[in-house]
Formats: C-alpha cells, structure tokens, sequence
C-alpha cells in the first residue's frame, strides 16, 4: 500500500518517530494509523507537550476570570464602604492620607509575607487574642 502525505508536520512526526524507535519509516507510519486506530492510544511526547500547553491554556482563562471577580468584588466592598463612609474635612488632612498610605502598605507587606511564606489563615494579632481570653 502507498500513501502520500502533504502535511509537512506529519512527515517530520513519522521521521522523528522512525528514528527514536531505530525503525524504517513504513514501519514507523504503520505504528502510528494504528495508534490512531486504538480508542486510547498511548500519548507520545508531543501529544503530552500539547497536552501540558492546553491545561496551561486553560488554567490561565479560569485565573483570569477568577481575577476578574475578585476585582469587581473589591469593587463593591469599596462602593459599599463609602457610601456608608461621609466625607470628613480632615479627609483632606496631608498627614491623615500619609497615615493611611502606611497603613496600606504595611497591610501589602503582610500580605505579601504570608503568600511567601504559604500561610493561607490570617494570624490574630494580640489585641483579639487577650479579648477572647477575657470571656
């Protein structure tokens, strides 16, 4: 049987197949329809490359998405909190606003730390602790 082949792809396949097997390419080429042929072939290392890069692929769209609630969520939180929040003159305060930046950024840095360091729970600082030791 003769069979002609276009696709350059499958060509370089068959060769590099012919070769990691030390097999003629007929031989390689019947392997490979045949494997075709199987409900559940074995997966070669390209079909595992291939495999790895769609998984990635979609892990990627669901961490996007997952992302993009999580903003909005934030979003809300933020739009919740200030419409319940009325604006203060001392709002405006330059010494005010350098203490809320720290704030902020210490909070980052902690947050940072714990996802260095794995740690998913959040630490209870002392002040809760010696409260809920009072009841």
């Amino acid at each position: 049987m003769q069979v002609y082949l276009t696709d350059p792809k499958v060509v370089s396949g068959l060769n590099r197949e012919a070769r990691s097997g030390k097999m003629p390419l007929s031989q390689a080429a019947g392997r490979a329809i045949a494997r075709g042929l199987q409900k559940s072939p074995q997966a070669d290392p390209e079909d595992r490359l291939l495999q790895l890069e769609r998984s990635l692929r979609d892990h990627m769209r669901s961490t996007a998405r997952d992302m993009q609630i999580v903003q909005e969520l934030l979003i809300e939180v933020a739009r919740a909190f200030f419409v319940r929040l009325p604006d203060a003159i001392v709002d405006e305060d330059p010494t005010v606003q350098a203490a809320v930046d720290r704030r902020i950024e210490r909070l980052l840095d902690a947050t940072a730390a714990r996802i260095v360091a794995g740690r998913r729970e959040r630490p209870v600082p002392d002040e809760e602790r010696s409260f809920g030791q009072t009841n």
